[in-house]
């Protein structure tokens, strides 16, 4: 039997009937935009991640896009990020006409370096964007007082917000997975949550009065129900796939380097750099065992920033990340076997 990297079919059998019922709840309600399923979700996000306010949008990049449009960020700004992580990181950046400056990463932890983040810090920036790359939390830069965003995407999980605001997806495949596109912002600073929940209805406050230009980035009513249903069983998720990551790393041979570990690493993916990647990659596919390649171009190399002015060998460490690593199946539903089957096929495949 194949092994995918993930498992959406199997993650939510369990919860099947508590999944219908809650659409049922919605369809019964006939309250499908905001409302209190939404509220109840944001009151039940916010206690789980230990924040004061949590704003349910429509998706991680739009959370992304709300929290820099509450910051201010805009033409003539720049924004300090990543170059090796998913492209709303910085397409958000660019869509509110500021310049995304990619700053290198760690090699061990494939997350932003914070020294080469604060060097790139100029009078021009208006905020930084920290991705916590794979579930694995990065270290914030000391950004002399810019604000900064967590980019909590893939790590929900890890603990409170840090920064200025935390931005969650729910894309189905993330630790806490909607049923199609869905996202948060996670905040301690009551006016940002304000400003957020002010932007995602298009800036109108009261209906039909629009104090500022938004945008329709509401969560659906029956998405932040659905969340609900699996919402009290992410503790458990998370246990599960750090188990699943322990007996990865001390099994799989020394050929494959994992990203550094972390206590708050949530595995959203497990992720190694490993020598010959595209050759493992097609021995493991031989063995029926899927794997993934986050992410194949580095985002200082994308075509559309090519007006950015980077060129090959800028941001040397993201480089050759995009050229080495791999993503292992790693989901709470992964059994023991279907563990062993990963293990002994890498392990054949270096002669281990």
């Amino acid at each position: 039997m194949r092994i995918p990297v993930t498992d959406l079919k199997a993650e939510t059998e369990p919860l099947r009937d508590e999944l219908m019922a809650a659409v049922a709840r919605v369809l019964d309600s006939g309250q499908f935009i905001l409302g209190p399923e939404v509220d109840a979700f944001e009151a039940e996000l916010a206690a789980a991640v230990g924040a004061a306010h949590a704003v349910g949008v429509s998706s991680g990049t739009d959370a992304l896009l709300a929290s820099l449009m509450a910051l201010g960020v805009g033409p003539g700004d720049e924004v300090v990020t990543t170059p090796f992580t998913f492209f709303a990181t910085a397409g958000a950046i660019a869509r509110l006409g500021a310049t995304p400056v990619f700053a290198d990463i760690e090699p061990d932890t494939f997350n932003l370096d914070p020294d080469a983040a604060a060097a790139a810090i100029t009078p021009r920036t208006r905020a930084v964007i920290a991705v916590n790359l794979f579930g694995r939390p990065a270290d914030l830069p000391d950004a002399g007082g810019v604000p900064v965003v967590e980019d909590a995407a893939q790590s929900l999980g890890t603990g409170a917000p840090r920064g200025a605001c935390a931005t969650y997806s729910f894309f189905p495949a993330k630790v806490l997975g909607a049923f199609g596109d869905a996202g948060a912002v996670a905040t301690g600073d009551a006016d940002l949550a304000d400003r957020v929940r002010l932007l995602r209805a298009h800036g109108a406050r009261p209906k039909y009065v629009h104090a500022v230009v938004g945008g329709n980035f509401r969560i659906d009513a029956v998405q932040a129900a659905l969340l609900r249903v699996k919402l009290p069983h992410l503790r458990d998720a998370i246990a599960r796939r750090r188990q699943i990551a322990a007996r990865y790393r001390a099994e799989l041979p020394a050929d494959v380097r994992p990203q550094a570990d972390h206590p708050n690493h949530v595995y959203n993916y497990f992720v190694v750099r490993a020598p010959r990647r595209d050759d493992l990659r097609a021995a493991l596919r031989e063995a029926g065992i899927a794997t993934a390649i986050y992410y194949p171009i580095p985002l200082h190399l994308q075509s559309c920033f090519a007006d950015l002015g980077y060129r090959q060998g800028a941001l040397p460490h993201a480089e050759r990340a995009a050229g080495e690593v791999v993503a292992l199946p790693c989901y709470p539903q992964l059994d023991e076997d279907r563990q062993a089957r990963v293990i002994d096929a890498v392990r054949r495949f270096y002669g281990a």
